[in-house]
């Protein structure tokens, strides 16, 4: 990369040989969807590089207000797909990235020699700094260059009234009729109807400033006091006044500051002198500017003094899915989605690891997204991770490898982040996690707890595989990851075989063997579907009675009953189920979910299954096992404690609880069962279902049901264990652990004599049952204490481990991360909430929170972050790659600070005995607009204004929208008692933010998205400001912008301000 802190400045005269070498132009390789040889061009009047081929024809126009980054090519391999020799002269490649939204578009260059490809970098990047600094009056005069040319066939610089007529649309203009354009090019001097640059520019200042003479009576009445606008000047001294008094501007008491600002805005040279006039089209001019912005700068400047404080005071820029740039179902990963993250300012983001073929790779796992090596992200971030901000990056890595790839992955780490990694604590005996200051250029690693982990480097691992560990509940081998180290057995969660041919068994949908087969089948659904209304679709899956492993579905249709045959055959061990055999399921509950969305396409028969009849025997809830009607707290709470097991759950009737065992409340509305607040289930089958799959409450999952039976029979096991007890008492007491094993099958069993538990296991391959037991045995014999074995599961981290949840009833400590789905984060409207609240946001003063999209949004859609960082959650990781109102929520609070991705939190967030700041009430008024998007079509546009969030109070409360300007988005302009101003009542400044969003109305009436710009309420000021518009990523647009006037005042005068709004 190439920007300026690399590059020492360039003094004039460098500059304009290196641009001028920029616009003499160089042939060059371009790589595009083929190699081509063209000549490269900067034209500087309207900042955009051409591509040229050598008749003169120009294939491709790029603005340099887009450029976001020019790269050197170690770091990018597209030339690679045109040729293989390229790497021995790589110094003379680079890329270019360009473009608006989150995905760049990019544009390869290979220079002749090092020279000429050094010039261009440096160039480039001259250039595209240039175009952000520059004010106003030259990006409107590169602007209209662009229009020009764009339709300036003739190329003599030069428009002609045939050129103009097709390009004022495409201004978002509609022309006149009668002789509007021949009327103004006569008072533009032009001849021929031609205009040249001068005259175009003066034509476009006629034409912005005709719809807008309204706008500027108001101010021209207050500033000399006269209603002719269009012969009237603003003098130097009434400018002064207007600063101070009307846009409350400290700086405006320097006389010498104010010239400066007129002198930008006159275009009449002989007018820039020591006391400047402006007129009243360049007094407009100024007010729609970036230099008059309702944005106070100040609160994008880095305040180094605010970094100082632990990372748990800030809110940290945080992203979700970093490596996707779409949907979580279909869509790309890719390198280039962590660097736009981490060059937006992104300082936490995720790495999704999964086994891949030779060495891990990152993406959704378990879905048709596509794959990325784990060596070219961490490579990417390397590159990239402190370019725009130099203060931390916590890499929130999703761990789903074996050990051998774990290891692979750690190694990665340390080669390529070599010292940026942070490997040990700073201050290992401190209170508070360190700041960002002090962090500066280190790279963090956040890991889930459950995975298998080495706290250092030189531990050491004695003997790691997979052990099948037995499960006296289930009465089942389970599969686990495990490792010996340091005298310690560390085993994972079981490894379940999520797709195992006998699921269906338990599916209310499979019927097993009906006796008369195909008879039955048909009455049940007849008399089912009777007076349900006839639903096609319905059906059953029965068992073949004749053959082995063969099934039936029975399927409803209006016309008659269909029947067709599961077929259900092993290929090296792997059990297939499927009705042709084009497309097969690893289950049966595989091939139904499939064509209950998908069509059965059969024998000419096309229906997708719609709905079951369930079985006969199937078990309502108050007969399962797990349902109690008539329990107490005491009674479930020992039914609980008697089996020893994460998971162990049964329900029950409500009663008030409290103690230790964890009671959670669902309670019965409109036929649905509702767990709190957050998840509806049509039965109590359905909840248990889905929390066998997911984490219940982001803790564990519901895996024991605690029937009467079970409890029997581990009342008699504890019996056993009692016996055993007194045993041993008797005996002496040798070992930590005591270690036999069964002749057959050959199976391990440990005790621990701490806890009398035991632990069996095995290996598939039996040879490996006594490398095991040897290295037991070993550890074993050298032990003296009993403390010294213990079976764990442990995560050893430097500052961060993740939880789930918020179960802050236990003791915690400030190196925890809590790790929280967005639909589990309290929110405002109930008692339980606002008790949450206070605990979660006392929490957050110590240690860290990440809340995440939950599960349900494949589409890669986002949450409203705001409940999360009124919590002082820290870590809210949205979906950078998809555009929409809290993205942008999003991109407004980490653009204060910098954009450094660390913004500090309210002080009374940060202490307790701090109170919030005094209620706000902002007035707001739309006024007019300039330079709107272009869709393709002339736009009838109008502005919606939000406060958000919403603090309690009706939407009308906290919105409202102007009036539809028809078939103008040039500027167009909304005045009149049809739109007044809006007050805004802010209760929470610290946490507000101000929307402006533009839409337009289509041919149905329905408003379509234009553009918005969305500010903190804390850096907003006061006057007639300019409102610098965006697009959907928060992208600036390069000349489109709102004019409106914003006044703050006290809550208790609220009074006053209404009277304010019939003054105006």
């Amino acid at each position: 990369m190439v920007d300026g802190s690399e590059r020492h400045e360039l003094i004039e005269d460098e500059r304009s040989w290196v641009t001028g070498h920029l616009q003499t132009g160089t042939e060059m390789m371009v790589y595009q969807l083929r190699a081509e040889r063209l000549t490269v061009q900067v034209i500087m009047e309207s900042m955009q590089v051409a591509l040229i081929r050598s008749d003169d024809r120009i294939v491709r126009v790029l603005d340099i207000f887009e450029f976001k980054e020019v790269r050197k090519w170690e770091t990018f391999k597209d030339f690679q797909r045109f040729n293989e020799k390229l790497q021995q002269d790589n110094k003379t490649c680079f890329t270019i990235f360009y473009g608006s939204e989150f995905i760049l578009k990019s544009l390869s260059l290979k220079a002749d020699s090092v020279e000429d490809a050094e010039k261009w970098l440096t160039g480039l990047e001259l250039l595209r700094q240039e175009t952000l600094t520059a004010h106003t009056p030259e990006i409107i005069e590169s602007w209209l260059r662009k229009q020009m040319y764009s339709v300036d066939q003739s190329k003599k610089n030069s428009i002609t009234l045939k050129e103009l007529k097709s390009l004022l649309p495409q201004m978002n203009f509609t022309v006149p009729g009668g002789h509007f354009l021949e009327d103004r090019f006569v008072e533009v001097e032009a001849k021929d109807y031609c205009l040249d640059i001068q005259q175009f520019h003066k034509f476009y200042n006629f034409l912005i400033f005709e719809n807008q003479k309204m706008v500027s009576v108001q101010f021209i009445y207050f500033l000399i006091n006269t209603d002719s606008p269009e012969s009237s000047i603003v003098p130097l001294y009434d400018f002064q006044n207007f600063l101070l008094y009307r846009q409350k501007e400290a700086w405006a008491k320097n006389l010498n500051r104010v010239q400066e600002l007129m002198t930008i805005f006159i275009d009449d040279t002989m007018r820039k002198t020591n006391d400047p006039t402006l007129t009243v089209g360049e007094f407009l001019s100024f007010l729609f500017s970036k230099e008059n912005s309702i944005w106070d700068e100040k609160f994008s400047e880095i305040c180094p003094l605010d970094m100082n404080n632990p990372l748990s005071h800030y809110w940290i820029n945080s992203s979700h899915n970093t490596y996707l740039t779409g949907d979580q179902l279909r869509s790309e990963s890719s390198t280039e989605a962590y660097v736009r993250c981490l060059r937006l300012g992104c300082r936490c983001i995720e790495l999704d690891c999964w086994n891949g073929p030779e060495e891990p790779v990152i993406y959704h796992g378990r879905t048709m997204t596509s794959k990325i090596k784990f060596k070219d992200v961490v490579k990417a971030i390397n590159d990239h991770a402190f370019i725009t901000s130099e203060y931390p990056v916590v890499l929130s890595i999703e761990e789903h490898c074996d050990i051998k790839q774990q290891k692979m992955m750690a190694q990665m780490l340390r080669d390529v982040f070599q010292d940026k990694l942070l490997t040990e604590p700073l201050e290992p005996e401190a209170d508070d996690l360190p700041s960002p200051n002090q962090l500066k250029g280190k790279i963090i690693i956040k890991v889930g707890k459950k995975q298998i982990r080495k706290a250092k480097e030189n531990r050491v691992v004695e003997k790691e595989g997979e052990l099948c560990i037995w499960d006296p509940i289930d009465k089942r081998f389970y599969r686990h990851d495990c490792v010996i180290s340091d005298n310690k057995l560390y085993y994972s969660e079981e490894k379940l075989e999520e797709d195992s041919p006998e699921l269906h068994l338990s599916e209310p949908w499979f019927h097993g063997p009906l006796a008369e087969g195909r008879i039955t089948a048909e009455k049940l659904l007849r008399d089912f579907c009777k007076g349900r209304d006839e639903k096609d679709g319905t059906f059953l899956v029965r068992e073949s009675e004749t053959f082995i492993r063969i099934y039936n579905i029975s399927l409803w249709t209006s016309e008659r009953i269909q029947h067709y045959r599961i077929f259900c055959s092993s290929e090296n061990g792997q059990w297939y189920f499927y009705l042709t055999s084009k497309q097969r399921f690893p289950s049966m509950c595989a091939l139904i979910k499939y064509y209950t969305r998908n069509l059965i396409k059969y024998d000419r028969f096309n229906l997708r299954l719609n709905g079951f009849l369930p079985r006969l025997n199937f078990v309502p809830y108050h007969q399962i096992g797990w349902f109690y009607s008539n329990l107490s707290q005491a009674e479930a709470e020992d039914y609980l404690l008697r089996i020893p097991r994460d998971g162990a759950f049964l329900v029950r009737q409500r009663e008030e609880v409290d103690g230790d065992v964890e009671h959670y409340l669902i309670y019965k509305y409109n036929s649905k069962y509702v767990l709190a607040d957050a998840y509806e289930f049509g039965s109590l089958e359905d909840l248990v279902s889905c929390f066998r799959d997911e984490l219940f409450y982001g803790k564990t999952k519901l895996r024991y049901p605690v029937t009467p039976q079970l409890v029997e029979r581990f009342c008699m096991v504890r019996e056993e264990r009692i016996d055993k007890r007194n045993k041993l008492a008797t005996e002496p007491k040798r070992d930590t652990i005591i270690v036999t094993i069964s002749k057959l099958p050959l199976v391990v069993t440990l005790l621990n004599r701490e806890n009398l538990k035991l632990i069996e296991f095995t290996c598939e391959i039996v040879e490996q049952v006594d490398q095991w037991y040897q290295v037991l045995l070993n550890i074993i014999q050298n032990e003296q204490s009993l403390g010294k074995a213990v079976l764990n599961l442990t995560f050893h981290s430097i500052y961060y481990s993740i939880l789930h949840f918020y179960d802050l009833s236990e003791n915690y400590n400030y190196k925890e991360v809590r790790s929280v789905p967005d639909n589990m984060v309290p929110k405002e409207g109930n008692e339980t909430a606002v008790e949450k609240s206070d605990i979660i946001l006392e929490y957050n003063r110590k240690a860290l929170t990440r809340v995440y999209p939950c599960s349900g949004r494949v589409d890669s859609s986002n949450f409203d972050p705001c409940p999360s960082w009124k919590l002082g959650c820290q870590m809210v990781a949205l979906n950078f790659q998809t555009a929409d109102k809290f993205m942008q929520l999003n991109n407004a609070l980490f653009s204060l600070n910098g954009g450094t991705g660390y913004v500090l939190k309210p002080e009374w967030m940060r202490d307790p005995t701090k109170k919030k700041p005094a209620k706000q009430t902002i007035r707001i008024r739309v006024m007019a607009a300039r330079h709107l998007p272009n869709p393709d079509h002339i736009v009838s546009p109008f502005v919606q204004v939000e406060l958000w969030p919403y603090t309690g109070a009706q939407v009308d409360n906290c919105s409202f929208k102007t009036t539809l300007f028809k078939d103008n988005g040039l500027n167009p302009v909304w005045l009149g008692q049809m739109n007044p101003p809006k007050c805004f009542k802010v209760d929470e400044p610290d946490l507000a933010f101000l929307r402006f969003v533009v839409f337009e109305e289509d041919t149905f009436s329905d408003a379509k998205f234009l553009a918005q710009a969305t500010f903190p309420i804390r850096g907003i000021r006061q006057g007639y400001r300019s409102v610098l518009l965006k697009n959907r990523f928060s992208e600036n647009l390069e000349v489109s912008s709102l004019l409106v006037h914003a006044e703050q005042v006290e809550v208790r005068d609220l009074v006053f301000c209404f009277f304010l709004i019939n003054v105006h």
